[in-house]
């Protein structure tokens, strides 16, 4: 069995203490999904970066769609992350690597990063609603606060019922300056809800299987890894 992976089989009466378990080795290692084959994978780790070997890494062909961006179309490298709201690991990767993502590459110009929805409906209940919340921003040029919002305060909606995380998403567009009634309408009408699921089923075909996961100019990379794996390889496809 490698060692950044561990996967635990799940029988009915089992569920619940899988599901804590991958929780707790996930926080250590950095990413999970349970799959619809009835196995909790969690991924992640201190990998070496793909090509750390001297190997040159596989790249996979994925698109960009037209989801929201950061930084300039021009860069040389693109990094499309797919993630989940409700997922601690992708808001361990907001808080903690993001940041530093963002002011050496994004912000620089180096790197365009491209952010497509892959929810985990089936362990994060509210994080489809949240998705479509960030959809509805952006049509009103708000989508970075939103998502900078539900990131920040996801221990204060990840644990209500649906109903109850779509009034905090509501509360949260108040102080982004968006229209709250259009806002609210494109979130009640579900207008997004085939959008963020083509994010999902591109993300699958590509061959994501957990959250957050991200390809860097086609490089997969699993897990909420430290900034160094992140460095690694865009200092590689920027040298090129």
């Amino acid at each position: 069995m490698a060692e950044d992976s561990i996967t635990l089989k799940k029988s009915t009466v089992q569920i619940a203490a899988v599901f804590v378990v991958a929780l707790v080795i996930g926080y250590f290692l950095g990413g999970y999904v349970i799959n619809p084959k009835g196995t909790t994978t969690v991924t992640g780790g201190n990998n070496p970066p793909p090509g750390a070997d001297g190997t040159a890494p596989s790249r996979v062909q994925v698109s960009a769609d037209d989801d929201p961006t950061m930084g300039s179309k021009d860069a040389k490298v693109v990094m499309i992350e797919f993630s989940d709201f409700q997922c601690p690991f992708c808001g361990r990767f907001f808080s903690q690597t993001l940041p530093q993502i963002e002011k050496d590459y994004i912000d620089t110009g180096k790197v365009l990063f491209v952010y497509r929805d892959f929810p985990l409906s089936s362990i994060h209940p509210n994080a489809q609603k949240a998705a479509e919340a960030a959809e509805c921003a952006e049509e009103q040029g708000k989508w970075r606060g939103m998502h900078d919002m539900l990131f920040n305060n996801q221990d204060s909606w990840a644990g209500l019922d649906n109903a109850g995380a779509v009034s905090k998403f509501k509360e949260y567009v108040k102080s982004l300056g968006a229209n709250e009634q259009q806002f609210d309408s494109c979130l009640d009408s579900g207008k997004y809800q085939e959008e963020v699921q083509k994010d999902f089923s591109d993300g699958a075909n590509a061959g994501v299987g957990g959250t957050p996961t991200f390809f860097i100019n086609g490089i997969e990379v699993s897990g909420a890894q430290p900034f160094s794996v992140f460095k690694q390889i865009i200092d590689q496809e920027l040298a090129k």
